[in-house]
């Protein structure tokens, strides 16, 4: 009988063994908290640049972590709450001063024929940080008599495919106290574990069947081929659709559009990690396309470039 009972403790004890190592072997999305378009316009952290005759505006991060201590209490308090409940997350200000030192190098992807891929600060933004989730916040602080509220948007949205995944949002109870910090604190705590749990299904989906990227196939002008043209009685488009559909995580992509000239794949479903534990992102997986391209018997030479983590070029003809 005592035998019995050991050997049945000891078939528990392994099965607690492997749950455990299971719930410790699992990964958990990597997070970045940025301050919303909207609040960097309200508050006046804007720059503006003209686009072909369109004058558009674009967040200045970097003004805004140097000029705004409310900002840095703000970010900080959300680190932490999520800090607590087990979320990882990158700093953003720490990010910016990485791009800081990194902009004496390529800002502008040039081909020789001077065609580019122009990048937002957002892009950049999460080409460094290398996040699953942007968390992009809003708030404002609102006033009733002696007693201050605050009023908040929380948006989970998926770095790759730039899909909101998880939200939550209101209005804290007003509060005597004068610290913007502390009255977020007080709106967000009893509804940031629900907006966890929605970034944590997105990001059990993810680890299922792949995360979402976007590929864009184009040609220079001054190539003389283009996507009909056949090697080995195979038409180009019809190879580089099947190597997206070899290639993507259980085949999963969406041919939205092809013509001689241009192909869009979205949707295109690609594992999280490599063998080594590297997280991929749509220009690591996409360079396989362009090594095979260059190849033999196609031999074309191309440009791969991408913006952000989830949408990837490569332009046919030239480098």
């Amino acid at each position: 009988m005592k035998l019995q009972i050991i050997k049945i403790a000891l078939s528990l004890l392994m099965i607690l063994g492997a749950a455990t190592a299971g719930f410790a072997q699992a990964k958990k999305p990597t997070i970045m908290v940025v301050p919303s378009d909207v609040w960097c316009n309200t508050n006046g952290y804007m720059t503006t640049y003209d686009d072909q005759g369109t004058k558009v505006k674009i967040p200045d991060y970097k003004r805004a972590f140097q000029e705004n201590s409310d900002l840095l209490a703000v970010i900080s308090k959300i680190n932490g709450m999520m800090a607590e409940r087990g979320f990882p997350l990158k700093n953003m200000e720490s990010v910016i001063k990485t791009l800081e030192s990194e902009r004496a190098e390529n800002a502008i992807l040039t081909s020789k024929s001077g065609a580019g891929v122009a990048e937002s600060p957002m892009d950049k933004l999460k080409k460094v940080a290398k996040a699953d989730i942007i968390m992009q916040l809003t708030w404002d602080v609102l006033k009733t008599g002696p007693k201050k509220s605050i009023r908040f948007t929380l948006q989970g949205i998926d770095a790759y495919s730039d899909k909101e995944v998880a939200t939550a949002g209101g209005t804290g109870n007003p509060s005597f106290s004068a610290e913007t910090a502390v009255l977020l604190e007080e709106a967000v705590a009893d509804k940031l574990d629900n907006f966890n749990a929605g970034l944590q299904r997105h990001f059990d989906d993810l680890f299922a069947n792949g995360r979402e990227i976007i590929i864009r196939i184009k040609k220079f002008d001054s190539w003389k081929n283009d996507l009909e043209t056949e090697y080995g009685g195979k038409e180009l488009n019809v190879v580089i659709e099947d190597w997206v559909r070899a290639n993507s995580l259980k085949g999963r992509f969406s041919n939205t559009d092809a013509t001689e000239n241009a192909m869009l794949f979205e949707q295109v479903r690609i594992p999280l990690y490599d063998a080594n534990g590297n997280a991929i992102d749509a220009r690591g997986f996409t360079r396989g396309l362009q090594k095979m391209l260059a190849a033999a018997p196609y031999s074309i030479v191309n440009k791969l470039t991408a913006k952000g983590l989830g949408q990837a070029v490569i332009v046919l003809g030239e480098k």
